[in-house]
């Protein structure tokens, strides 16, 4: 568990490290650049990187792993009161899963357009713009450790054996 603050409180930013630590545990595994990492109530429920590659199976992002587990966890589809940490903006279906499943706030690094930059086929259509669309009352707040999150893109540009999708 992430280091928390002197009233036992797992900050936002930890959770960002937990998330980031997990991408590269992804990255080391061939994965690609993205990692996640939700807590409930200061307690970690469940944490993962994207599998895509690995799962041939393309809803396999960090958020929808990182939810899929904390559903098992919790034994619950719902995820209220949760607070999200993931190392790159959602995309529509990862902003959709975590509206789906009622977490409560979402904070993120490198954006959409990071993603892009590192040749990854994203939807131009900004986290933000899907809440507001869909009347979401989820909170989104981004460039959480902006810079540590984009570096994961270098970091994966740098890998010889890397896959896009």
């Amino acid at each position: 568990m992430p280091e928390s603050t002197t009233n036992g409180v797992i900050t936002p930013e930890d959770l960002m490290r937990e998330a980031i630590k997990v991408c590269r545990e992804g990255l080391a595994a061939g994965q690609s650049p993205f990692g996640c990492a939700i807590a409930i109530d200061s307690n970690i429920i469940s944490r993962s990187h994207n599998t895509v590659m690995a799962s041939t199976d393309v809803t396999a992002h960090a958020e929808v792993n990182a939810i899929r587990a904390a559903n098992q966890e919790l034994r619950n589809v719902f995820l209220e009161g949760a607070i999200v940490a993931t190392t790159c903006e959602p995309c529509p279906m990862c902003m959709s899963a975590l509206h789906w499943a009622r977490v409560d706030t979402v904070y993120y690094g490198a954006t959409i357009a990071d993603a892009e930059g590192a040749g990854f086929n994203e939807l131009q259509l900004p986290a933000s713009e899907v809440l507001r669309i869909g009347q979401s009352t989820l909170k989104l707040k981004g460039d959480m450790l902006r810079e540590e999150c984009s570096d994961l893109f270098q970091q994966w540009l740098a890998m010889p054996e890397r896959k896009v999708y």
